[in-house]
């Protein structure tokens, strides 16, 4: 039953992983960004706009927080659900 918990768990958190940093490409003729996040959008890396290319950052660290928190929690719920039925 403890495989089953700990192998829940680096599934969770490997998919939290990958969903804190993936990237989803923003682009029309005049930008180009790039933000990362979800459920919630906690980053935004803008690298080319009218003006020509740059490099700005933007975080929204109540959105990173509130990010952290969801798939925290989502980790204990699935340990609770896999031990529980298993």
């Amino acid at each position: 039953m403890r495989i089953r918990v700990l192998v829940a768990s680096l599934v969770v958190i490997a998919l939290a992983l990958l969903a804190m940093l993936w990237g989803s490409t923003y682009s029309v003729p005049d930008l180009l960004r790039v933000d990362y996040g979800l459920p919630l959008r906690w980053g935004t890396n803008t690298l080319d706009t009218l003006a020509g290319p740059v490099d700005k950052w933007s975080v929204e660290v109540m959105s990173l927080a509130l990010d952290l928190v969801f798939w925290f929690v989502m980790l204990i719920v699935v340990q609770f659900l896999v031990s529980r039925h298993g």
